[in-house]
């Protein structure tokens, strides 16, 4: 999209969506909107169904652990400490057009955010993934279940306060003749690395 058209789109947006339009900005030659997590299904009808939106295709949908963050994200869409989001990356085919959506999920404790199924069915997988990885739910999800880690795991590995190391490790048992899992044998280190320099390096006033 040039920069007309990201204009044009920008201006039916904030008319089509109005209140329910938190805030927009343009970010990697990409428009990005952002709506309330309570609006995200009725907004999503919009963005598909209006003729001069035309978003039939979900290209992609991703859970964001804002938890270490800085400073948040006041000049992005008002984060205001909620900690997870979930971003929607949406393409027009027949208006050939692009739209990044975000909604950024109220409670940091329990994450929950409505499906998009119903919408976009490909919206499945991507929500079981961000379920599996982050711990959003998605209400209304008619199968939400781990998609990516084993049966059993505990935790959800791409959240920013998982450690490296997770919290059980498996390892093929001899004596029962299967794998089996057990806590993690590891111990938490701090890696520093050892730097050889040669001997004045970085002296300007070596004769």
């Amino acid at each position: 999209m040039n920069t007309n058209q990201q204009k044009v789109l920008a201006d039916v947006l904030t008319n089509v969506l109005a209140d329910n339009l938190v805030g927009q900005h343009q970010l990697f030659d990409e428009l990005t909107i952002v709506v309330r997590a309570k609006d995200v299904c009725a907004v999503s009808e919009v963005l598909r169904d209006h003729k001069d939106l035309g978003f039939d295709t979900l290209i992609d949908l991703c859970g964001i652990d804002y938890s270490t963050y800085g400073d948040g994200l006041n000049a992005l869409g008002q984060a205001n400490g909620r900690r997870f989001a979930v971003v929607y990356h949406l393409l027009s085919v027949s208006l050939n057009q692009r739209l990044r959506m975000k909604v950024f999920v109220e409670d940091n404790e329990f994450p929950v955010v409505d499906s998009v199924m119903t919408i976009w069915p490909v919206a499945n997988w991507f929500e079981r993934e961000a379920f599996d990885l982050y711990g959003i739910v998605f209400s209304g999800h008619s199968d939400l279940r781990r998609i990516l880690t084993d049966y059993g795991f505990v935790g959800n590995p791409f959240r920013k306060d998982f450690p490296i190391s997770g919290y059980v490790e498996m390892r093929y048992d001899e004596e029962q003749k299967r794998v089996i899992y057990q806590p993690v044998s590891i111990e938490p280190r701090e890696i520093t690395p050892h730097v050889i320099r040669e001997k004045n390096y970085g002296d300007s006033h070596i004769e």
